[in-house]
């Protein structure tokens, strides 16, 4: 996968950008080595995923959003192929592991409360990978959520970063396309591996969305070759 790989999902279908040719993030899947199996278990040992990160594990994934965005409904989601709204905001810290055929995703999720958004930067050098959720229906707060993702990864040129816009259900959400805009994602810079994925949690109990399958899959993907 090229380094100026760039993804984005048009308002619910998954599209990649490539040398500014569109095509579908479903052709990029066929170009995989092989097939990616993430059998999930969970796990609220986030303690634990802290320590590998003082250790230098360096396998984390880490989760990041303003509150309200929908970071552990989505986490629970990946990890157990079904729908499952969480109410409460992360108060703090939440672990999740998500095993697969190669190795074992930590993700590693910190609450978006401005509280605890200085914790966001502490764990940022040691992992393999940043997803930030957005809450693609809170129009008001995406210059917020815009400020902090540029903040957060202006130091580091070559992390990979996964954008899930959330909530692409709700109605006034904005488009991938205005997502990408609203967040200046042309700015971040080409050396970075970057993904857009229109992202939602919908019913609970149900199966979780094709979108979400796909994000599931690219960031399995983007692990192994980030390890």
């Amino acid at each position: 996968m090229g380094s100026h790989l760039r993804a984005a999902a048009l308002c619910g279908a998954a599209l990649a950008l490539a040398g500014g040719t569109l095509v579908a993030l479903r052709a990029w899947a066929r170009l995989r080595k092989a097939p990616i199996a993430l059998p999930a278990c969970s796990t609220a040992a986030a303690a634990a995923a802290a320590a590998d990160q003082d250790k230098g594990h360096g396998k984390q994934i880490l989760v990041l959003g303003l509150d309200g965005a929908g970071k552990t409904s989505v986490l629970y989601s990946l990890a157990t192929n079904r729908v499952k709204h969480s109410v409460a905001p992360t108060e703090g810290f939440n672990a999740i592991c998500i095993n697969t055929e190669e190795s074992q995703m930590e993700f590693l999720e910190i609450g978006g409360s401005e509280s605890l958004r200085s914790y966001w930067k502490m764990y940022l050098p040691k992992v393999l990978l940043l997803v930030y959720v957005v809450d693609s229906a809170d129009h008001a707060r995406l210059p917020e959520a815009k400020q902090l993702l540029h903040q957060l990864i202006q130091n580091n040129s070559t992390l990979p970063v996964v954008v899930l816009a959330n909530k692409q259900d709700l109605e006034g959400a904005y488009c991938i396309t205005d997502i990408h805009d609203a967040l200046a994602l042309s700015d971040i810079g080409d050396k970075r591996k970057m993904f857009l994925i229109g992202t939602h949690v919908a019913e609970d109990g149900s199966e979780i969305s094709s979108s979400m399958k796909d994000a599931k899959e690219l960031i399995g993907q983007l692990v192994m070759e980030t390890q």
